[in-house]
């Protein structure tokens, strides 16, 4: 190719940029021929048709009051630069702006404003009608909305791609809400009427097109299809943000007496309050608009009635079920001064007790007691298992409900909003309340472990100093029967080729890593020292060849160290298995020998559900026979203490009973026809349910015969919600006082709701949770307690948990610093931890104050707890909040707290 090439190229496209440049010129002459016709027709028609005077809301305007209006209306510093603006194309006799002018002459509405909405419809075509621009190029925006450059004569226009003809109304104002759509604002069929709005209803329309009402002017649709969108912007664009565009009429702007309006749709397409005002006291429009919205709010109030009822049926039941003591603690103990001494009693001494005439006997699982032998009556009824196992289905059945998880998901999102409301406007005066509490901070309010296990009381530290201890002080001592000899405990060493010098904590092996992760299995197996059961037996069992003694010593250094502390307590499970009767005396001895005792410490009994493990080694032939060994010698030692003496000295120290084991297992959910546990011989272990209620029952029955016999009673207190099927925590719902764990209520928000509203304590472990199935920052553990629910946090286990040597003060230090809790969250959920716990009414009254029991802030002592009442003020309003809300009203709101808790 030459280089001559290009020149011909070049030329063609000179030629081509100089006959668009013509046809783009001829275009927009053609086009401005169009619009001023169009304009010049409608002010034209305009004129034919007067508007009739319309009044407003509040009063008449007059004619004076419209001068008036318009000229404050218009007031602005920089009206010279609007007159330049008006005068700029005089010699023009049909100018753009003085057919503006005398449109403007004409009102609208004096209700309602013209709204032009800044969305991308409206940003579609960014370029003006030429000649506008350069009517308007000197103009500030400012002044263009002093102009107001929507005339009331020309309304937005409908467009259509059919060639029929098409109305609109004098005056209209289009809104739109986010993406939804653009909306209809029809006329009222009777015109302008005093108390009309501009506005009667809102109707969606497709995103390509605007519908308007039609309103005694025909317009050819073909001629306004090509100019509306320009038309439109013109008037539009020049007032103009960045969160909202607005235009309004210069009478209805200068109104004092009447309401201002204003849509919002910063993304959200939210309409100010005060055009819902405007509209509430249009009679047309309540009638075409409200009406629906009234027929789907009566549906939406049946629906929310439906559950309700519901929500208050689940919560009734748990009445039915949960053992409460009929005499309140506080009622039985008079309230005592502050300065009265304790009275010290010698918690091992027993004193003969008269056997009671009481009789029991085993039917199907369940001990039924008589007031004699001859007797016939039942004296205390227990629900049976058909009836539990049906209402636990109903439970489970409102709980699998749309409506109802929607419903309390809600609410629970309410709570948790409501409760963060309250933190931005009063933390600070919390903490100011705070301050003024003499004496008293985090460290030295009482706080309690409500959940511990004793074999793993203490920390691994604590148990490699003490395994070393024995092995250099008692290496002779017979410790063990293995392998068919005596072994002393520097033989069992040996045997392991260990010595003391070779130990330290990572040989002991005894703390949770990331292979423990959902293996529950592995977990157990950090209870055996340096991966040997043989350690285990020796040192953390109490049923040994040494009866225990290891244990009980290592038992007393942890109580010491509670007691040195001074404001931590415990409360620690030891075990039951259910494989033997004996097993009750020979605990209560091992307590009672090696006096343990603490009074910051209480006791729960766990057992393990084994029942398939027993079964498969021989010991037991049905659930029937755990059942017995559990619950005959609790009814032995009640009805006659003399039968067991050592067992009624440990059971004042018993405050709970406790379930145990793996959770995830895999099991079958029971129905009402269930086998009685003297059927149940199968190998395969009953479900976390059948356990919960065969314990629940007798355990009612045995509280109730305690009660009558002024004994202290049991409550169940079982694990629950760890892993597993969530039926394990309707069952508990139903049955239980309180839990430990439940980290599995983030999966149900009925249940979640069901806990708040019962006030359920759940005693949370999250660094055990994050060993085993949960990790850290998934747990729910910050938005439950934002949500108002009863928690309280935990150990579980030190042993295979924590590294220091007050592991319940490592576990709030850890969850105030990831999950940001204050000084004051901290006291509220030890607070919680000392309600929740089975200590003592006078315990509880040192502890918390003299008015402990009270709900609200009246029964809140800020001087003992450190809660400013604020908080407790907070919590106990917005929970008879949601009580009067589920009732509607007709809630009762006991002055005491609930007994069961």
């Amino acid at each position: 190719m030459d280089s001559s090439t290009p020149v011909p190229s070049l030329h063609l496209a000179m030629a081509a940029l100089v006959g668009a440049s013509l046809m783009a010129v001829s275009a927009f002459f053609i086009h401005r021929r169009s619009v001023d016709h169009v304009i010049d027709r409608l002010i034209e028609i305009r004129r034919d048709f007067p508007p009739r005077v319309r009044r407003s809301r509040s009063r008449v305007v007059s004619d004076e009051e419209e001068e008036d209006e318009e000229v404050d209306y218009g007031r602005d510093d920089r009206l010279p630069e609007v007159d330049r603006c008006r005068n700029h194309g005089a010699s023009e006799a049909k100018s753009f702006d003085k057919k503006t002018e005398v449109s403007m002459s004409s009102r609208i509405s004096s209700s309602m404003p013209n709204v032009a909405l800044r969305n991308e419809w409206f940003e579609e075509d960014a370029k003006f009608d030429q000649a506008v621009r350069e009517r308007v190029q000197n103009c500030s925006a400012s002044s263009l909305e002093k102009l107001n450059f929507i005339p009331s004569g020309l309304p937005p226009l409908e467009t259509s791609g059919r060639g029929e003809s098409k109305t609109f109304s004098h005056g209209g104002s289009t809104t739109r809400l986010a993406t939804y759509g653009r909306l209809m604002t029809p006329r009222s069929p009777g015109g302008n009427v005093a108390g009309d709005s501009d506005d009667e209803g809102t109707e969606a329309a497709d995103e390509d097109e605007i519908l308007f009402a039609s309103k005694n002017i025909d317009v050819n649709a073909n001629l306004l299809k090509d100019v509306a969108t320009k038309v439109q912007n013109s008037y539009s664009v020049p007032i103009r943000g960045d969160s909202v565009n607005r235009v309004q009429d210069k009478t209805y702007k200068a109104t004092g007496n009447e309401e201002k309006s204003s849509v919002n749709i910063v993304g959200k397409g939210n309409v100010d309050s005060s055009s819902v005002g405007i509209f509430e006291n249009d009679h047309v429009f309540a009638k075409t608009s409200l009406l629906p919205r009234s027929t789907l709010h009566d549906s939406t109030n049946v629906e929310e009635e439906e559950v309700r009822k519901m929500v208050q049926e689940c919560l009734e039941l748990r009445d039915n079920y949960v053992y409460r003591e009929e005499i309140a603690p506080w009622t039985k103990e008079p309230v005592k001064e502050p300065g009265t001494p304790k009275a010290r009693c010698d918690p091992f001494h027993f004193e003969p007790v008269e056997k009671s005439a009481h009789h029991f006997r085993m039917e199907d699982g369940i001990i039924h007691v008589y007031a004699s032998e001859s007797d016939t009556v039942e004296l205390f009824p227990v629900a049976s298992s058909t009836t539990f196992f049906t209402d636990m289905h109903h439970l489970l059945k409102v709980m699998s409900a749309g409506n109802v998880r929607s419903a309390c998901h809600h609410r629970l999102r309410f709570l948790e909003e409501k409760f963060r409301l309250h933190l931005l406007v009063n933390a600070d005066r919390e903490f100011l309340a705070q301050k003024s509490a003499p004496h008293r901070d985090f460290y030295n309010i009482r706080k309690v472990d409500t959940h511990v296990h004793h074999s793993a009381c203490m920390n691994q530290k604590h148990l490699l100093s003490f395994i070393k201890s024995k092995l250099k002080k008692e290496p002779d001592e017979v410790v063990i029967f293995r392998d068919g000899k005596y072994m002393t405990l520097k033989e069992v060493f040996e045997s392991l080729d260990l010595s003391g010098y070779d130990l330290n904590v990572d040989l002991l092996d005894v703390h949770a890593d990331k292979s423990t992760f959902h293996r529950f299995d592995k977990f157990n197996l950090k209870y055996n020292p340096c991966g040997q059961s043989r350690l285990r037996e020796i040192f953390l069992k109490q049923d040994n060849l040494i009866q225990g003694r290891f244990l009980a010593e290592v038992t007393k250094q942890v109580l010491s160290d509670l007691e040195t502390s001074k404001y931590q307590m415990a409360e620690y499970r030891v075990s039951i298995y259910g494989r033997k009767q004996s097993e009750w005396d020979q605990l209560a001895s091992w307590f009672i020998n090696n006096e343990i005792y603490s009074d910051t410490t209480v006791w729960l009994i766990q057992l393990p559900r084994l029942y398939n493990v027993y079964k498969q080694m021989g010991i037991v032939n049905s659930f029937q026979n755990i059942l017995d060994n559990v619950f005959i010698p609790l009814f032995e030692v009640t009805v006659d203490p003399n039968s067991h003496p050592q067992l009624h000295a440990f059971l004042k120290m018993v405050v709970g009973f406790d379930l145990v084991d793996d959770e995830s297992k895999p099991e079958r959910r029971p129905t009402k026809h269930m086998l009685t546990p003297n059927e149940w011989t199968n190998e395969f272990n009953p479900a976390y349910s059948y356990y919960a209620y065969y314990f629940y029952a007798n355990l009612y029955t045995l509280n109730k015969l305690r009660e009558s016999k002024g004994m202290q009673t049991i409550k169940l207190r079982p694990h629950c919600g760890e892993a597993g099927d969530i039926d394990h925590l309707a069952a508990a719902f139903l049955l239980c006082n309180n839990i430990s764990h439940g980290i599995n209520l983030r999966k149900s928000p009925v249940l979640q709701y069901l806990y708040y509203l019962a006030q359920v304590g759940l005693a949370m472990s999250p660094l055990s949770n994050n060993s085993l199935f949960l990790d850290y920052h998934r747990n729910p553990f910050p938005s439950f307690f934002q949500r108002g629910l009863n928690v309280s946090l935990s150990s579980d286990d030190p042993l295979q948990i924590h590294l220091t040597k007050e592991a319940l003060v490592e576990e709030y230090s850890v969850a105030a610093q990831v999950w940001k809790l204050s000084a004051c969250d901290l006291c509220e959920i030890a607070r919680n931890s000392v309600y929740q716990s089975g200590f003592s009414h006078m315990l509880k009254l040192h502890w918390l104050g003299n008015k402990y029991f009270e709900r609200g802030p009246e029964g809140n002592d800020i001087q003992k707890t450190n809660v400013p009442n604020m908080r407790i003020a907070f919590r106990h309003e917005t929970w008879i909040d949601e009580m009067q809300y589920l009732y509607s009203g007709r809630a009762r709101i006991p002055e005491e707290i609930d007994p069961a808790m």
